[in-house]
């Protein structure tokens, strides 16, 4: 006995010292920290490249805001302090949000003309996206200092900027400010003053935390970032408690409205008398974010003091998954009344499961506030939108069916509620082809936004998908005759988008047009006239015009049409096999007509930025962009063949490479990221496709996500097979060929916890298998610190290099059965 155990021990010592061998000592140095390393210098010149910057055109649309996004901070910005309250990321050294979108080189350009003035900031002044003032003569944007979020006003005539003395803005629940409709004043959510230092964490705990629950469901899904204590409580309170003030412009000075509140939104009326205040009170959950917290919707003068209450709205702790909450919810001000309140209630409780005749009732109300709201209009199915006319004769009520996948639309007229409304579209949410396009709206001297009218007509945009790929287009609607004529369409060869119109009739406006030769610019379309280029930004990579890309369509097995687009590294010649990467993220159809509707375009500027797959190109790979992952089914059931279609569409998107002459089947990796991460672990579990996989942010382990998943509607208890099934956990076992798992320490989307990550590579390696686990200290689920993309372009190219590129010969697979493993 002593004997064999001695031997068994020493063959599992050989099969250690295999395992090191394999993965080149992978293992031993899993958990080792080391220094952030960087991608080759001809990924780093791409990655460094200008941005194109982005526009604003002003509501008077004679002046053009351009600003450029600043796209990697330092990984020094990103650990800066960090709060993670009630899902919420705080900075609680400026009382704002954490690593907030960072934008530089503000410039005002005329349209008449294209003069410009830049605003005078330094190089290294960081803002946030600039908010017009109503009448567009002036616009604000904050600006984070060390210690504090200020508040900028711009002049678009003179192209000054000046900061308002003395207000420090509260940042943490969303947009500080707002125009109030004189377009000289701005509703503000300031720190408030007197406030004292933040409370200190206690030495010693003052009891056990408990939660309970007695007979009620409660599904909810798995939030990150939420509240764990009396302590995180109080802290809550502290920085998302903010002092309503109203600043003026000119002047700089600022009066407080009210008393301090925990706001989670606040708005003008379109007359400037009321306000619509949104609170958030005790008592608060452990289980859901801050907007599912208990709160008051109120309606106040301007004083602060209380007009009308339109709910007291309970903690969202038991909202059906997929439902809604009862009670009024989606609460605004109707856009062409000084102050007349919309909002919307279920009839169904909330419940999609319940089957009644209608779904959801929209109430109105108008100032003095003093009759009993009145009912507008009912859904059958859940409400989607409501899209109010500028003229306050028109309006575009949406509603959607959850099992058909279906959404509806109808035109009717609120100064009319006796007038029949008109269903005017009625598609699946997932046709692409038929998608008629969004309607165009404009900024009212209120300062609230409304669909643009222009007579009869309204002005509609979209992306114009076709089997050719997207050309966007602009249409006129005849709201009457319900028609549409098209004034716009993209041509063949191309990628041209309406960002705004010029005029109310569509005469002129301005477009941002790419070609796979010509970089980003924007253009001004006027009647009867050829486009002016409106700039003239170089190009910022000159030397990827030489990489080719085309779209490919094909079938899967069972004729579902598919589609990626086929990208070829700058030095392809023709009739060379490379070695590939398949990039993918799945989605869920009703209809296989549907889902094979082509999505993208080929005319597109060749850009690559931040952790991309496309810089494989750069070292000599072929990429398969977004090959098409789709999974087709009824919304109950659809993820029960989830691993079957994933593994029929990665081999037709193979077979498809090959037959091209393009790709190697014997080097091919695949990766992908958050639910594409999800999908590389299962085909690498359940096919041999692949010669390595990439899997960046993923969830693996379904059993940690009980309540649903992506689409997924059922419960782990309703579904228990399928969320093993589809669980690369669960079949860890069979990961034989490595995979490259990455991860942000600091993940802050529901579902993706870094432990999902950690698990699986701890269940890889208990079974032998080759894998790599990195985490990216102070990420979030995208990654924004620029030590950290070069690291993450380092891990991608250095893991394909040595499993893919230089992977040994294997004997060529002819079929898919051969392609698919056996399922236990």
């Amino acid at each position: 006995m002593r004997v064999h155990r001695l031997s068994t021990l020493l063959q599992r010592a050989a099969q250690v010292a295999c395992l090191f061998t394999a993965v080149a000592c992978l293992a031993a140095t899993a958990w080792a920290q080391q220094d952030y390393q960087k991608p080759p210098q001809e990924i780093l010149n791409v990655l460094n490249a200008p941005v194109t910057p982005q526009a604003s055109v002003s509501p008077s649309r004679d002046v053009v805001l351009l600003f450029t996004p600043v796209p990697y901070p330092p990984i020094a910005d990103l650990a800066q302090p960090m709060l993670r309250l009630a899902g919420l990321r705080i900075n609680p050294a400026t009382n704002g949000p954490h690593n907030a979108p960072r934008h530089t080189n503000l410039v005002v350009k005329r349209v008449a003309d294209g003069g410009e003035r830049r605003i005078g900031l330094a190089a290294d002044f960081y803002f946030s996206p600039p908010v017009w003032a109503p009448d567009g003569r002036h616009f604000a944007f904050t600006h984070a200092t060390r210690g504090a979020v200020e508040l900028w006003i711009g002049d678009a005539q003179t192209g000054n900027a000046t900061a308002m003395p003395g207000v420090a803005l509260n940042s943490v629940l969303g947009t500080p400010c707002e125009w109030m409709p004189d377009s000289r004043s701005l509703l503000c959510r300031s720190v408030p003053g007197g406030r004292g230092r933040p409370p200190e964490r206690p030495a010693v705990p003052t009891g056990p935390r408990i939660e309970e629950s007695f007979g009620k469901a409660a599904p909810v899904p798995t939030y990150e970032d939420l509240l764990e204590s009396a302590y995180d409580e109080a802290l809550f309170d502290y920085y998302a408690a903010s002092q309503l003030v109203v600043v003026d412009s000119a002047s700089g000075n600022s009066s407080s409205v009210g008393q301090p509140a925990i706001f989670g939104s606040v708005e003008p009326a379109p007359g400037g008398q009321h306000l619509l205040v949104a609170r958030i009170h005790q008592p608060y959950s452990y289980l859901v974010p801050a907007f599912a917290f208990p709160g008051e919707v109120e309606v106040w003068d301007r004083t602060g003091l209380l007009v009308y209450k339109v709910a007291s709205l309970p903690l969202e702790e038991n909202v059906p998954i997929g439902g809604v909450p009862t009670g009024p919810r989606n609460v605004h001000w109707i856009p062409t009344d000084p102050a007349e309140l919309a909002w919307v209630e279920a009839l169904d409780d909330g419940n999609p499961k319940k089957k009644v005749p209608q779904r959801d009732k929209v109430m109105w109300l108008r100032a003095p506030f003093t009759a009993a709201p009145a009912e507008l209009a009912r859904t059958e199915q859940r409400f989607a939108g409501l899209a109010w006319g500028e003229k306050g004769d028109f309006a575009i009520l949406r509603d959607f069916d959850r099992d058909k996948l279906r959404g509806r639309a109808w035109f009717f007229n609120p100064g009319n509620p006796a007038e029949a409304s008109r269903l005017v579209w009625d598609l699946s949410t997932m046709d692409r082809y038929h998608n008629p396009g969004t309607p165009v709206t404009r900024t009212l001297p209120s300062g609230h936004s409304a669909v643009l009218q222009d007579g009869d007509f309204i002005y509609l945009t979209g992306t114009g998908a076709s089997p050719e790929g997207d050309r966007p287009f602009l249409d006129r609607f005849d709201t009457k005759a319900l028609k549409a004529e098209r004034v716009f369409r993209c041509d063949e060869k191309s990628y041209e988008s309406v960002v705004a119109l010029l005029s109310g009739n569509a005469a002129s406006f301005l477009t941002r047009r790419e070609s796979p030769t010509e970089p980003p610019n924007y253009f001004i379309h006027a009647a009867g006239g050829a486009a002016r280029q409106f700039t003239s930004f170089p190009d910022p990579v000159p030397q990827l015009r030489s990489i080719k890309k085309q779209l490919v369509t094909y079938k899967r097995a069972d004729g579902v049409g598919l589609s990626f687009t086929l990208y070829l590294p700058p030095d392809y010649k023709v009739g060379e096999r490379r070695p590939g990467v398949v990039w993918a993220y799945p989605l869920e159809f009703t209809d296989p007509g549907v889902a094979g509707q082509v999505s993208g375009s080929p005319n597109r500027f060749t850009t690559i930025a931040g952790p991309s797959h496309l810089f494989f190109l750069l070292e000599g790979y072929v990429v398969l962009d977004g090959a098409s992952m789709p999974v087709v089914g009824d919304p109950e059931t659809v993820n029960n063949t989830y691993v079957e279609q994933i593994t029929a569409s990665a081999k037709a998107a193979i077979d498809k490479a090959v037959e091209m002459g393009v790709l190697d089947p014997n080097r091919v990796g695949v990766g992908g990221h958050s639910y594409g991460a999800f999908m590389t672990a299962n085909l690498l579990a359940h096919t041999d496709l692949f010669r390595a996989g990439i899997a960046r942010s993923g969830a693996y382990n379904r059993t940690l996500t009980p309540f649903g998943f992506q689409s997924e509607r059922r419960t782990l208890w309703e579904a228990l097979e399928m969320y093993v099934k589809v669980s690369p956990f669960m079949h860890a076992n069979k990961i034989k060929v490595p995979i490259l798992l990455i991860h942000g320490e600091a993940d802050n989307n529901s579902g993706t916890f870094p432990i999902q990550s950690e698990r699986l590579y701890r269940a890889i390696k208990g079974n032998g298998g080759s894998v790599r686990y990195v985490t990216l200290p102070h990420e979030a689920h995208g990654y924004a610190g620029r030590e950290s993309i070069e690291h993450v372009l380092w891990e991608m190219i250095t893991w394909f290099d040595k499993f893919v590129k230089n992977a040994p010969p294997r004997p060529a697979v002819a079929s898919s059965t051969e392609n698919v493993k056996t399922q236990p």
